[in-house]
């Protein structure tokens, strides 16, 4: 299967955890696309990300690091860990 923005933005959404805001699509997608240019940068184009603890730890805190960068960002530091593990799940499921 090839990926589907729409179908990944759904399904971290509903894999968000308890209590945690209604994030929009733009922002669910921002972290998709730093994920995606994580990849790029670090020669991973194919979708076979390595689920060890300590990449997917760098990915989750290369992610933080660029949204709080960005001003707009409203997504909570706290969540990050959860948006990226339900992205690569989301990957792993196309597998």
């Amino acid at each position: 299967m090839d990926f589907d923005e729409s179908k990944a933005i759904e399904y971290i959404k509903s894999h968000l955890p308890e209590g945690a805001p209604d994030y929009d699509e733009d922002e669910i997608l921002n972290v998709i696309d730093i994920i995606f240019d994580y990849y790029e940068d670090n020669g991973m184009l194919d979708i076979d990300f390595d689920d060890e603890e300590d990449e997917i730890e760098e990915l989750v805190a290369h992610v933080t690091k660029m949204l709080a960068k960005d001003p707009y960002s409203t997504i909570l530091p706290e969540h990050v860990s959860a948006i990226v593990n339900a992205e690569i799940e989301y990957e792993n499921s196309l597998l």
